[in-house]
């Protein structure tokens, strides 16, 4: 080893398949990197420690290295990321019987997000006609893209998430305990948790994200800014393995062996057989079996989903705006899109800088106009249902 131990934190989710691959098949080690990983509970664990230096780098909410970055509800420390961990690879699961309500509900094909979403607001307006409780849904946090596609869902179908129903925290490994003992109604979560709900047949999966946004950063490899500045050859060392680490996984013959890596109790520690199902985008959806495929479900090398675009920071900064977690600002624009960084990543890895995908606005809504990553306002415009800046 030729340079300073390193200690990454990261969340048991299969995103982030491509850190603990590349410390346990040893790419980082080819480097000359000595890496411990730190498996966490909470978000805001890993975000806290990797702030005030306990963590050299972390596998992170793409939100909140932008809220880092901006000093949004919590303490300025600039974030930059080099590599993306993981595109998609977040579903909606809801309970059985918010299942049953939405599908007595619906109007259109189930796999379409609008037509649920309109349902959803059906099932809401009658709940609130006889006097129940709101709804509740579990997300992992304020800054997550899970709060952001859990809202962007609902509102598309006329629900205000902030007035019609409830939206909590919860750790990714308690959703299903708290689905099973009723404390939520739904949940939007990453892989495995999904799976895991329904395997223990309380939940049915209702869609994947990628039904709601074609490309979605989800989670990267995160670094403070100053660090970053002091340690360019360790850094790029570290996105080389990673590298290295994201071909292997996309490499279908790997499969079994990166799901039995995974599958630890010190790394997530559930089935390997669930792992490798979030890997393939082939989930069962439904306790009596039913599977459903994606070939987007979770994108993790292919499809250029491992280098970093500003386009997915300009859209997570625009929905910061959207729910009055943040004031537009054009600076502030600048700001989030230059924490993602593709220039260190292609310096790295060498890679040709150009788009490896077909969706042309780089996000894939599933409803309103093409994004603009350098015209916000007008994305802002376009939706009815939002709050008031900061």
């Amino acid at each position: 080893m030729t340079d300073k131990p390193l200690r990454i934190g990261f969340i048991p989710l299969v995103d982030a398949s491509a850190l603990i691959v590349a410390v346990d098949k040893g790419f980082t080690a080819a480097e000359g990197l000595d890496v411990t990983l730190v498996r966490e509970v909470s978000w805001s664990n890993v975000r806290d420690k990797l702030n005030i230096g306990l963590f050299d780098a972390a596998h992170l909410l793409a939100p909140v290295a932008i809220a880092s970055s901006l000093g949004l509800q919590q303490v300025r420390v600039p974030i930059v990321a080099p590599f993306n961990l993981g595109l998609n690879g977040n579903a909606i699961t809801v309970s059985s019987a918010l299942h049953a309500s939405i599908m007595a509900e619906l109007d259109g094909d189930p796999d379409d997000p609008l037509a649920t979403a309109k349902a959803l607001a059906r099932v809401v307006a009658a709940r609130r006609k006889t006097g129940k409780d709101p709804l509740t849904f579990g997300m992992t946090f304020p800054f997550s893209t899970h709060n952001y596609q859990l809202r962007f869902w609902m509102a598309a179908g006329g629900v205000d998430p902030d007035e019609d129903v409830r939206l909590v925290v919860l750790p990714p490994p308690y959703m299903v305990d708290s689905l099973a003992n009723g404390h939520v109604d739904a949940f939007c979560v990453g892989a495995p948790w999904n799976s895991v709900a329904v395997d223990f047949g309380v939940g049915h999966i209702l869609h994947f994200v990628s039904d709601i946004l074609a490309r979605a950063a989800e989670k990267v490899l995160a670094v403070r800014e100053h660090w970053s500045q002091e340690n360019p050859l360790i850094l790029a060392k570290l996105t080389r393995a990673h590298g290295r680490a994201a071909d292997f996984i996309e490499d279908l013959a790997n499969r079994d062996e990166v799901s039995r890596i995974l599958a630890k109790p010190d790394r997530i520690g559930v089935d390997s057989e669930v792992i490798r199902r979030s890997l393939d985008g082939r989930l069962k959806i439904s306790p009596d079996g039913t599977v459903r495929e994606s070939a987007r479900y979770l994108l993790v090398g292919r499809e250029g989903a491992a280098r970093p675009d500003p386009v997915q920071a300009a859209w997570l900064y625009a929905q910061m705006v959207r729910w009055g977690q943040a004031t537009y600002s054009a600076e502030a624009l600048k700001a989030a899109k230059c924490v993602f960084r593709p220039d260190l990543y292609d310096a790295a890895l060498g890679r040709p800088a150009r788009p490896d995908h077909s969706v042309a606005d780089g996000v894939g809504a599933f409803t309103g106009p093409a994004f603009n990553a350098d015209d916000v306002k007008t994305h802002l415009a376009s939706v009815t249902i939002r709050r008031a800046g900061r």
